[in-house]
């Protein structure tokens, strides 16, 4: 069986599991508050270019979304994210619980446009019965999207303008991050710590066992840390988060792994081309989107795993292939002979 279900199927990189071994036995403090995790969060703040700002290392990537907008929005705010974004249709009303609604926003190919977002939040104002409502108080927006697309510079930009013009705060989920730094982009780490008021590094679906490392490019909310515990967040053996981002920020080794992705899903959509599959969007990270004809989709997932997307019509499906760090070019091989 080829697995092209998601990015995550694998453990983690040799380097990672080399420095844990290595440091299995070493008794240092907990909560994060150890060598290796100070390490890791000033290589992370001198990588985005934000020497005073702030990092926290979480576990995965819907804790990390909870425990962020819950502990920066008021209790009578709700955050806006597209309505495909993560947040909104893929973590079981995670924010819902934290008692904060999601506001979706219209998206094209996963994104949000300033100009939707201004028109939403003028449209908000305008309402004479504002205060009745649910406040608009953060935005949400995913880098790469949950269709594998990219924010270029100058939308991050427009959209960065329209949250400093309201005064609410711009939040990038970066779960897939490292695939997107080395996509064909405009947008670097600095450029997203510029932009945004809180973002956060994937490990999960990049290398490591688990972990996100959250960044505040200038300051975190007050008590952060206590929020973290509060939400139950906060990992004891936090060296293990601080020990993996280590790893990932030596050498550039982050973004060099990550490139695997896209090299991969490269020589992947090359041969969907040459065969004339159909693509659902043009998705320029390691996630491809294919509409397969239902009894092909069932044939092939006796041999290949793949995620199911959504239903494109009553005969077909839009599938999802997705390569990560660790896919090798002879599974790309096997899956095209498939193909």
């Amino acid at each position: 069986m080829l697995y092209f279900e998601n990015d995550y199927c694998e453990g983690a990189h040799e380097a990672i599991l080399k420095r844990l071994l290595e440091t299995n036995m070493e008794k240092v403090p907990g909560y994060g508050q150890d060598p290796y995790c100070d390490q890791a969060k000033e290589k992370i703040k001198a990588a985005c270019g934000c020497t005073d700002g702030e990092v926290y290392f979480l576990v995965g990537g819907t804790q990390t979304n909870a425990v962020v907008i819950a502990s920066m929005l008021n209790r009578y705010e709700g955050v806006l994210s597209a309505v495909t974004g993560h947040v909104n249709a893929h973590e079981a009303g995670a924010i819902e619980f934290t008692g904060h609604k999601v506001l979706p926003l219209p998206q094209k190919d996963g994104k949000i446009s300033a100009a939707d977002l201004k028109n939403y939040l003028e449209t908000y104002y305008a309402d004479g019965s504002y205060d009745h409502m649910v406040f608009p108080g953060m935005v949400y927006i995913s880098h790469p999207t949950e269709y594998g697309t990219l924010y270029t510079r100058q939308e991050l930009e427009d959209i960065s303008g329209v949250c400093r013009k309201y005064e609410i705060p711009l939040f990038l989920d970066g779960a897939r991050l490292g695939y997107g730094l080395v996509a064909d982009t405009d947008v670097t780490l600095k450029d997203i710590a510029k932009y945004t008021d809180v973002f956060y590094i994937g490990g999960t679906k990049v290398g490591a066992l688990c972990g996100e490392a959250v960044v505040f490019p200038k300051k975190a909310p007050k008590h952060f840390f206590t929020m973290i515990k509060q939400q139950g967040a906060l990992l004891a053996k936090g060296r293990l988060l601080g020990i993996q981002f280590d790893a990932l920020f030596t050498d550039n080794l982050y973004l060099e792994i990550s490139k695997n992705a896209i090299d991969t899903a490269a020589k992947l959509k090359s041969a969907l081309k040459e065969k004339n599959y159909q693509f659902f969007l043009d998705s320029p990270t390691n996630q491809i989107f294919v509409v397969l004809e239902n009894q092909k989709m069932e044939e092939l997932g006796k041999k290949v795993k793949y995620g199911f997307w959504e239903k494109y019509d009553d005969n077909h499906t839009v599938v999802r292939f997705a390569t990560s760090w660790a896919t090798k070019m002879e599974d790309i091989d096997a899956l095209i002979e498939i193909l």
